[in-house]
């Protein structure tokens, strides 16, 4: 067997692999003896099938099997032992005037297109420089979180006269072009929730309805042409929903309001235990803390991702595209031309990110531990029981299911690239300088 290396430039090279007879004759053998002992065939007890009638019959298939594995075995042996840090995968290159007979002489030539990732070098010092903001909670942002809650725990009514924020049950039937009901057209009854209506007009025109009021609505310019929110509206599919001009009779059955909850003690204890707060002052105290612990996260993944940036602006570095695009065709075979040209920068800055992030691991020589994938998902896990359940699993049902979880492949590379994306962000806290600054919450979500 031989197998050379045709570097066409520093991203791309071109493996050739020759096999000869020599190669492959006796692992054919040996799978051609192997499949004898297996095979059931009419006219023989199991495991007594000639290994001649086996290699009459399948033995082209076994070769063509052989082969493959051989290839792949030698691939991967010599990207291994010439450290070859390959992008992708070996791309076969198709040489139609070449046809092998499979007639177990044939000597075998296959060539491989290699992507090779690029040389690059890390320089993050405490030089560089990357804000960190500490997000405020403004009263504003705080009387929202408060109003809200109450309406969580508060109780429903049915005013005579709507008001901003409510809720019409309503009766809405498509109107032709001259201002008529559309007979044939689309009719629905459904719930219009004024705080989703974004046009100032209109929804001053929903405000002070009565039961059997009859206005018209533009669905379209109330709910800033949001075709999720209008197919449920509507009851139709979000395609129909976009292609929709039609103007709507909504015709009033009833008013909802949802009355804000009182701020007492059965509310205090509802929300954080018995007897945890008791005044007003420490109700909104407590609220201004959880606010501003959810802004840390906030904040941190605003840093996360401005590291990114700042990283991928840094680090210079070329991709070998022609042969991605290639490879993402190859491997990918619904992906059409048009998907791949709208994706493809988005995958290549990926890819560039996880060439730094795996740089940063091995110069650093960073661990990834078992117990900190396990903490993680359990992490993750218990987050997610506590949506659905407010009372608590135990450290061992919770362990159990961590486990099971992380059975899964999937489940288990996920959150170790999660918690290797963690280990790079720490270290880069740890290494540039965070010029921190203060910002109020409803400027933070302004940024990009």
């Amino acid at each position: 067997m031989n197998i050379t290396q045709d570097k066409i430039d520093n991203l791309n090279s071109v493996l050739t692999v020759k096999i000869n007879p020599d190669d492959y004759k006796e692992r054919v053998e040996k799978a051609i003896k192997t499949q004898a002992k297996k095979a059931q065939l009419p006219g023989f007890r199991k495991g007594m099938v000639p290994a001649s009638h086996i290699k009459k019959m399948y033995g082209k298939n076994i070769l063509v099997d052989e082969i493959n594995n051989i290839l792949n075995d030698t691939l991967n042996n010599y990207i291994t032992e010439n450290k070859l840090e390959v992008l992708g995968q070996p791309l076969p290159k198709i040489d139609d005037s070449k046809d092998f007979n499979w007639d177990f002489t044939d000597e075998f030539e296959f060539i491989y297109e290699l992507g090779l990732a690029p040389e690059f070098s890390l320089d993050f010092s405490s030089k560089d420089k990357i804000t960190l903001y500490k997000v405020k909670v403004d009263e504003e942002t705080l009387a929202s979180r408060i109003t809200n809650l109450r309406k969580s725990y508060g109780k429903m009514s049915n005013p005579d006269v709507s008001a901003d924020d409510d809720v019409l049950y309503a009766d809405l039937k498509q109107l032709s072009a001259d201002g008529s009901v559309f007979e044939e057209g689309i009719s629905n009854t459904a719930s219009v929730r004024l705080d989703q209506v974004n046009d100032g007009k209109i929804k001053k025109s929903l405000i002070g309805l009565k039961k059997d009021d009859v206005v018209e609505l533009d669905v379209h310019k109330a709910f800033d042409s949001n075709v999720t929110i209008i197919a449920k509206l509507l009851n139709i599919s979000e395609e129909d929903a976009q292609d929709l001009k039609s103007k709507f009779q909504l015709t009033v059955k009833n008013i909802n309001r949802l009355e804000e909850g009182d701020l007492n003690q059965e509310f205090f204890d509802k929300l954080f235990g018995a007897d945890v707060v008791k005044t007003e002052e420490e109700f909104r105290e407590k609220i201004r803390e959880e606010l501003e612990s959810m802004m840390v996260q906030n904040a941190d993944q605003k840093l996360q991702a401005d590291m990114l940036k700042f990283g991928l602006d840094k680090v210079t570095m070329n991709l070998p595209d022609e042969f991605l695009r290639r490879w993402l065709k190859a491997t990918n075979e619904k992906l059409s031309d048009e998907e791949l040209a709208q994706g493809y920068d988005d995958f290549a800055r990926n890819l560039r990110w996880t060439l730094i992030e795996n740089r940063i691991i091995k110069d650093n020589k960073l661990e990834i531990k078992y117990n900190q994938v396990f903490e993680t998902a359990k992490k993750r896990l218990d987050a997610q029981f506590k949506m659905y359940s407010p009372q608590p699993l135990s450290e061992e049902q919770l362990g159990q299911y961590t486990a099971q979880f992380l059975q899964d492949k999937e489940n288990a590379n996920r959150i170790f690239e999660e918690v290797k994306a963690q280990h790079v962000f720490d270290y880069l806290k740890s290494v540039v300088t965070l010029d921190t600054k203060e910002i109020e919450y409803n400027k933070f979500l302004e940024l990009k």
